[in-house]
C-alpha cells in the first residue's frame, strides 16, 4: 500500500485496502487458515463440524417443505472445506442434493483458486455479488464472514460523537487520529438510533449492505441466513478491532500488510438490524449449544466406535476445541435469521 504523508482515511477503508488490496492484501496473496496462517476456522479442526452445518440445513430445507429447487450459498468460503463437507454429507441425502444450487460468494482471488481446486468434482458457482441469484428459497450460510468485513469505529466525548481514522505517517508508519462527525447521518442509514446508550459504536457498513440484500431475498423467495462467528451479546457495544498473525494477538498499528484484522460481532446490533428489515431471529445460542443439540457428540461417538485409541482421542481433542467453553464453544455465536411466519427451532431451543 502506498498513501502520501499525512493522508487520512477512514477506518473501514483502511481496513478494506490492509486485507483485499488486489496486490498486497492480506486475503488476496496466501492461505491464512491451519497450522501455516495466522489462524484456524472451525470447518478445519473437525470435519464433524461441517456434518452438523449439514444435518441442519437438510432439516431447515424439510422446514421449508422439501422445495425440488433452493440455493445454498455460502458467504465467504475460506479454504472451501466447510462446502466440501458439507457436500459430501448430501451424497447420503439424495434428494437434496438434487435440488440445491450452490454459490459460493468470494472476493479474494487467491481463495478462490483454492475453493475451485477443493471442489472441482462439483457442480459450484462463484458469485461476485448477491444480486443474480435465481428466484428460489435461499439458505445462506455465514461462518466467520461477518467479523472479516471492514468495519467503522466512533467515541463520545462531551457529547459529540468522533471517528477513528487511520492517518499516514510515513511509508508504513501510521496512527489512530479523531475527527469529529454527524452521528445523525449514520444513524438515517439505520433507520433506528444506533447511538442510544452508547459511548462507543461500531459498525460494519458493508455488513449492513450484504445484511440488507440477504434480507430482501429471504423476505421475497423465503429462507434463512445461518451467522456462526465470534462475538458477544450484550445491549453496550465496544472496541473490539484486532489484528491476528501467527496465531497470536499482534499491534494493528505495526506490520498491518500482513496480518488478519477482524472483529467480535454484535448480535445486538444485527438483531435490531434484522427487525427493521422485517425479519425476525429465529435463535441465538453459543456453538457448545448449537453443535450439540445437532447430535455433534453422538456423532463422534459412531465414528470413532472401534478406531484404535490415538485415532479415537484425536477426534475427542478436536472436538474439545469445538464446543469446550475455553475454547469456541462459548466465545462463538450461531444465530439464526428468517422470516416472520417461519417457526423453525433445530439446534436453539433448549
Amino acid at each position: 500500500m502506498q498513501f502520501k504523508k499525512n493522508k487520512i482515511i477512514t477506518l473501514d477503508k483502511f481496513i478494506d485496502e490492509t486485507l483485499y488490496n488486489k496486490k498486497t492484501g492480506y486475503y488476496m496473496k496466501s492461505d491464512p487458515f491451519g497450522k501455516k496462517g495466522d489462524y484456524i476456522t472451525s470447518p478445519n479442526i473437525s470435519i464433524l463440524f461441517s456434518e452438523m452445518i449439514a444435518i441442519w440445513i437438510v432439516l431447515f430445507w424439510k422446514n421449508l417443505k422439501c422445495p425440488k429447487k433452493f440455493n445454498l450459498i455460502e458467504l465467504g468460503s475460506g479454504n472451501g472445506e466447510m462446502i466440501l463437507q458439507i457436500l459430501k454429507t448430501f451424497e447420503k441425502f439424495p434428494t437434496i442434493k438434487e435440488s440445491c444450487k450452490i454459490s459460493i460468494l468470494e472476493k479474494s482471488i487467491y481463495l478462490k483458486k483454492l475453493q475451485r481446486k477443493k471442489l472441482k468434482n462439483y457442480n459450484v458457482e462463484w458469485i461476485g455479488d448477491l444480486n443474480g441469484l435465481s428466484n428460489l428459497p435461499s439458505i445462506f450460510v455465514a461462518n466467520e464472514f461477518f467479523d472479516a468485513l471492514p468495519i467503522k469505529q466512533f467515541i463520545k466525548k462531551k457529547n459529540k460523537w468522533y471517528e477513528k481514522n487511520i492517518k499516514y505517517i510515513k511509508s508504513k508508519k501510521i496512527k489512530f487520529t479523531y475527527i469529529l462527525t454527524n452521528i445523525k447521518k449514520i444513524e438515517k442509514k439505520f433507520g433506528f438510533k444506533i447511538s442510544e446508550g452508547q459511548k462507543f459504536i461500531e459498525y460494519s457498513p458493508l455488513s449492513l449492505k450484504y445484511l440488507k440484500l440477504v434480507s430482501e431475498i429471504i423476505n421475497l423467495n423465503n429462507g434463512g441466513l445461518l451467522i456462526i462467528d465470534y462475538g458477544y451479546t450484550e445491549k453496550k457495544m465496544k472496541d473490539t478491532l484486532k489484528s491476528i498473525s501467527n496465531h497470536k494477538f499482534s499491534n494493528i498499528l505495526e506490520n498491518f500488510a500482513n496480518s488478519d484484522i477482524s472483529h467480535d460481532i454484535s448480535f445486538k446490533l444485527i438483531e435490531k438490524i434484522i427487525k427493521k428489515l422485517d425479519l425476525k431471529v429465529g435463535g441465538i445460542t453459543n456453538q457448545k449449544h448449537f453443535l450439540q443439540k445437532l447430535g455433534i457428540l453422538e456423532r463422534a461417538e459412531i465414528i470413532s466406535k472401534n478406531l484404535p485409541f490415538s485415532k479415537k482421542a484425536n477426534i475427542y481433542f478436536r472436538l474439545k476445541k469445538l464446543i469446550d467453553e475455553n475454547f469456541m464453544g462459548k466465545l462463538f455465536k450461531v444465530m439464526f435469521v428468517t422470516k416472520k411466519n417461519t417457526n423453525f427451532k433445530i439446534g436453539f431451543k433448549n
